[in-house]
């Protein structure tokens, strides 16, 4: 039978998070529908129908997202499932159509995702943009260079506290890391704080602690707890940290000091870390971080121009660009970008220095990645030489992005 792609209507929104849950072998409870349909856009989110039976779910967020030297309007491509009765149909590339175009509409420059499976999302034209770090380390290793004494003082708070402490700390950071999501209210409850049971997997409710550094609120840390006593009646228990935002470098360790020593942890693990991890330059032995990387934010671009006229540049000076999207084939041709005082204009035509495709470039639109990295990946062609030595001198930032928000 044919596959329909309409918006998921209110009132099927049970059926909606069935069908997600059973695709990702994880069902959703009911008691948590009033959480979803407090955050999702209806609007913008749609499911397959074969004979009035759902099979299928894509939804969009509509995001503000942090690019260097600017934001832009991202489309936050989440919640993608097909049923297993109905894969290797058609059915996702038809929902992933669906919620590309819409973005063009809305004028969202960028689509942004987390990658369940990566190789899925590559074949719509999503470059891998960003990086997350992973650490696993002993408590008792984590030692700071030089052992700096305290500054400052931590105190616990709920999380209904939290809804508003968190968020100034917050977007004191949040314009200077590309990658980084605006959040409102209903998204800071219902999703950053929300804490139902079966995100737990094993450990305790959610912990939100707040440094403050001569009465000013500089950082905080989300963590939960978890693990048991061992058969001598020691502990052995870990602290899972899902969250660091610290205004200031000091907050920042100071942050993470009083982490690594809460009592009755003997490991400390961590999980959607920036990849220029600070951490590793300051502890003694950062080797015992187990320091290690993984995939977290992917970008596809949606409009060429637009995306690229978003963002500041490091130099001045002009790039062209031979460009391949068969998915989005109004991106293809060849394409100038003019940088003057950090800022750039993009015009069609010119003389291609590169041959590149949209992913790609969507690689190293955050910052994340280089054209140089690309061109070693066998990822791109330099037509003209020294381009990549130019392109790499404009698009070069500072910060590596982070999204600390898997959505």
């Amino acid at each position: 039978m044919p596959i329909e792609i309409r918006t998921c209507a209110e009132d099927e929104l049970g059926r909606y998070l069935a069908v997600l849950g059973s695709a990702f072998g994880e069902p959703i409870p009911d008691e948590e529908i009033p959480r979803f349909k407090e955050v999702l856009e209806l609007e913008r989110s749609y499911a397959g129908y074969e004979d009035d039976h759902m099979i299928a779910t894509g939804s969009a967020f509509s995001f503000e997202m942090t690019v260097p030297g600017s934001t832009v309007p991202a489309a936050g491509v989440t919640m993608i499932g097909v049923l297993p009765t109905h894969r290797r149909r058609g059915v996702m590339s038809s929902l992933m159509r669906k919620l590309i175009d819409d973005a063009r509409t809305r004028d969202e420059p960028v689509a942004i995702l987390w990658a369940s499976e990566e190789s899925i999302y590559q074949r719509f034209g999503f470059g891998l943009a960003s990086d997350q770090g992973h650490i696993s380390i002993e408590k008792h290793r984590a030692v700071f260079l030089g052992r700096p004494e305290p500054v400052g003082q931590t105190r616990l708070i709920t999380l209904e506290e939290a809804a508003e402490v968190l968020p100034p700390i917050y977007e004191s950071v949040r314009p200077t890391r590309p990658g980084m999501l605006a959040r409102d209210e209903v998204w800071w409850r219902n999703h950053t704080l929300s804490d139902p049971p079966r995100h737990r997997a094993g450990g305790s409710p959610k912990f939100c602690s707040v440094l403050s550094i001569d009465g000013r609120d500089e950082a905080y840390a989300v963590y939960r707890t978890g693990g048991d006593w061992a058969d001598d009646s020691t502990p052995d228990a870990w602290l899972n940290v899902r969250e660091v935002v610290a205004g200031d470098r000091v907050a920042y360790r100071e942050m993470w000091r009083f982490l690594f020593n809460i009592d009755l942890v003997d490991r400390i693990k961590a999980w959607y870390l920036p990849a220029d991890l600070p951490l590793t330059l300051m502890l003694e032995e950062p080797r015992r971080l187990r320091f290690a990387k993984s995939d977290s934010l992917w970008l596809r671009i949606v409009d060429l121009k637009a995306a690229l006229e978003a963002r500041r540049y490091a130099s001045d000076g002009a790039i062209s660009f031979a460009v391949t999207d068969e998915y989005c084939p109004w991106n293809e041709g060849e394409w100038t970008l003019t940088v003057e005082d950090g800022s750039g204009r993009v015009r069609r035509g010119g003389e291609p220095d590169l041959a590149v495709d949209t992913a790609s470039i969507g690689a190293v639109f955050l910052g994340g990645f280089t054209f140089g990295e690309l061109q070693r990946a066998v990822r791109l062609d330099e037509c003209t030489e020294g381009a990549i030595r130019r392109a790499d001198a404009i698009f070069r930032t500072d910060i590596a992005p982070w999204c600390v928000e898997n959505f």
